[in-house]
């Protein structure tokens, strides 16, 4: 395997190339962010930062949300990069496991059968880019990008949802709000995670607060 760091700038270089045309909310920025936000949380947190890197890098450079739902595309184009790179196999089949059951659609399958420490590092590390005010910027991003109304008082969230459910919404962006990014803060699994995504959450019941009164009017 080719000097740690760099095989991180090889990755990131890749990456760049991979994200390219990617929407505003899912490019090399998103990444880049989840990058330094594992970075953080790796300090308190007894994991192989190696992994971490690498599984954060590499976590969204084929989301199956713009591969026709296809989950299995991220995972071997990762496997496909590292390989290449003569990187140890047990590191490429941790990182690969990493990318393949950390997406928050996963939380539906409740006979998840991976985790590990360094997992629960990347996932905390990407859920927080989904909240606060970088989350709300990426959610009303997508929304656009999917053509979704903001919002339609008469279109309630459904918080019961099924995976399948989750994957072909097209409900209104607001919705969003109450089907995944609130529910976050309490599913983070680190104590680094919970401290930043509590604040994080405080600014989003803020901005809620704020969008129904100016959309009844009153103020």
């Amino acid at each position: 395997m080719r000097h740690k760091s760099k095989l991180i700038i090889s990755t990131i270089t890749f990456v760049k190339q991979e994200l390219i045309d990617a929407e505003g909310g899912h490019d090399w920025f998103h990444t880049e962010r989840v990058y330094k936000n594992a970075l953080l949380i790796a300090k308190t947190e007894p994991v192989d930062v190696l992994v971490v890197s690498l599984a954060a890098l590499l976590h969204d450079i084929a989301d199956s949300k713009f591969h026709d739902g296809d989950e299995t595309i991220g995972p071997k184009k990762a496997q496909t990069f590292l390989l290449n790179n003569d990187v140890d196999s047990k590191i490429i089949e941790h990182v690969t496991q990493i990318i393949e059951y950390m997406s928050f659609k996963n939380s539906f399958d409740l006979d998840t059968s991976f985790t590990s420490k360094e997992m629960e590092v990347v996932q905390d590390a990407d859920r927080l880019d989904a909240i606060g005010a970088i989350g709300i910027a990426r959610c009303f991003n997508y929304g656009g990008f999917k053509d979704r109304p903001l919002y339609n008082p008469e279109i309630k969230p459904n918080l019961n949802m099924t995976k399948s459910e989750y994957k072909t919404s097209n409900a209104p962006t607001i919705n969003h709000f109450y089907e995944k990014l609130l529910l976050l803060k309490d599913q983070m699994n680190t104590k680094t995670g919970r401290r930043i995504a509590s604040d994080r959450h405080k600014y989003m019941e803020g901005f809620l607060k704020q969008f129904y009164a100016e959309w009844e009017g009153e103020k």
